[in-house]
């Protein structure tokens, strides 16, 4: 395999992320939360790369904004403000949700910003 300079310096590892990619796109969710109380301040915004046509798509993206507001609400609501457990929860949600929407699994990565 060559990549850039090097011969078969890139790992399998690699290689999977970048067909899953290739083949599913990739979502990114970006909400900031208040650090002391565990609010959500601002978001869930939901920026799509290879996934969907965003202009053509607007119902399926607000689809999943709504999908992860109602879960990040019950989050709330049980005072859970470890970081791990909300990204998790992003992460599942998400993906259960396109799967049975567009069967369909990109790579979703969660962006949480401490305000």
């Amino acid at each position: 395999m060559v990549d850039g300079l090097g011969i078969g310096d890139v790992g399998n590892i690699v290689l999977k992320d970048r067909q899953h990619l290739s083949q599913d796109g990739l979502i990114i969710v970006v909400l900031a939360m208040d650090g002391s109380t565990g609010e959500i301040v601002s978001g869930p915004e939901i920026i799509s790369r290879g996934f969907v046509y965003v202009r053509e798509s607007e119902n399926l993206m607000e689809e999943m904004k709504q999908n992860l507001k109602s879960k990040l609400k019950a989050l709330e609501e049980n005072n859970v403000t470890d970081w791990a457990v909300i990204k998790l929860t992003i992460k599942d949600s998400l993906r259960d949700f396109l799967l049975q929407r567009n069967k369909r699994n990109p790579m979703v990565l969660p962006i949480i910003m401490e305000i």
